[in-house]
Parts: structure tokens; C-alpha cells; sequence
């Protein structure tokens, strides 16, 4: 009876254990600007991810998450629905055609110096 307790016990820690495992991915994001920066990691604040960070230097994500609650594929999908493309999935042109003229990635765009006056409202041009 004692031993049957204690492997019930180890079994359930183990079933746990699994249940919560965490992965950290790194991937390219194509964006510009803080405001790029935003729009993605508020994209991945959703239930599941841990932690998710956009570089603008590198243009690349970190993020963190819970296998059992978001997946991998997911997470790309959710960048790609605000607007970015990842190198995984590219964003539909009409979400990406709705992005500040700033965050244009795709045709060129440059936010030098990082300010970006009156469109701070994140609003299309």
C-alpha cells in the first residue's frame, strides 16, 4: 500500500512535469521601428507565452512558452496576423497594408532616429 502511494505520487509529479514543459524559440521578424517592436510582443501576449521579446537590431524574436497551452506555429501565425512576416509565415498584404507608413518593412521603410512625432497612435497613414 505504502510503495502503491508513492508511485502514484512520483507518477502524478512526472505527468505534471510534462504537462508544463517550457521551450524558447528564436526567429526573424521583419519590422522597423519601436512601434513594429510593440505591435508584435503585445500580438504575443496572449495565454500559453511566457515571455516574448522583438530586437529591432537583429530582427529577431525570443519567445517562451508552454507546449501544452500554444504552439510553435502559433505563435508565427499570431506575428503574422498583426501584420509582420515571420520565417514561417508572411502576413496577408491587407493586414500589412493597414501598418503605419513608418512599419512598411516591405517597401523599404526607415524610422532613423526612433521618434516618431505624431503617430504615436500606432493609426494607418
Amino acid at each position: 500500500m505504502k510503495y502503491s502511494l508513492l508511485l502514484a505520487v512520483f507518477l502524478g509529479s512526472i505527468a505534471v512535469a510534462h504537462a508544463q514543459k517550457k521551450v524558447q524559440i528564436e526567429f526573424k521578424v521583419s519590422g522597423v521601428c519601436g512601434m513594429c517592436e510593440e505591435r508584435i510582443e503585445k500580438a504575443l501576449d496572449v495565454p500559453g507565452v511566457i515571455m516574448a521579446e522583438w530586437d529591432q537590431e537583429t530582427n529577431k524574436a525570443s519567445v517562451a512558452f508552454k507546449t501544452k497551452e500554444i504552439t510553435e506555429e502559433q505563435i508565427h501565425q499570431l506575428v503574422a496576423d498583426a501584420g509582420h512576416d515571420t520565417e514561417k509565415i508572411k502576413a496577408k498584404d491587407e493586414v500589412y497594408n493597414n501598418l503605419h507608413g513608418c512599419c512598411k518593412y516591405r517597401d523599404g521603410a526607415n524610422c532613423s532616429g526612433g521618434s516618431h512625432g505624431d503617430h504615436d497612435d500606432h493609426s494607418p497613414e
